[in-house]
């Protein structure tokens, strides 16, 4: 018993903090260019210079978080059902 309230409290506890962080701090880095806009590529010389935008993030470098991205929907669902 006494295992499966420490399981309880740990999940609660890190769902709580997730929960904080979407809130404080909706947006992160974009996965596939780490927050810069854009790939990396190297010339011939092993010199990194600036490849194309990325696809995944328009360039902005910026994606929505799962749980921000979660409740907005939560929200329009519940805005769009209480007209």
């Amino acid at each position: 018993m006494t295992l499966t309230l420490a399981a309880i409290a740990c999940l609660l506890a890190v769902t709580l903090c997730y929960a904080g962080v979407c809130a404080g701090s909706p947006f992160g880095n974009c996965r596939k260019c780490d927050g810069l806009g854009f790939a990396l590529t190297t010339d011939r010389k092993g010199k990194p210079k600036r490849g194309k935008t990325c696809r995944r993030c328009k360039g902005h470098g910026k994606r929505i978080r799962v749980g921000r991205w979660i409740f907005n929907r939560a929200q329009r669902i519940y805005r769009e059902g209480t007209r």
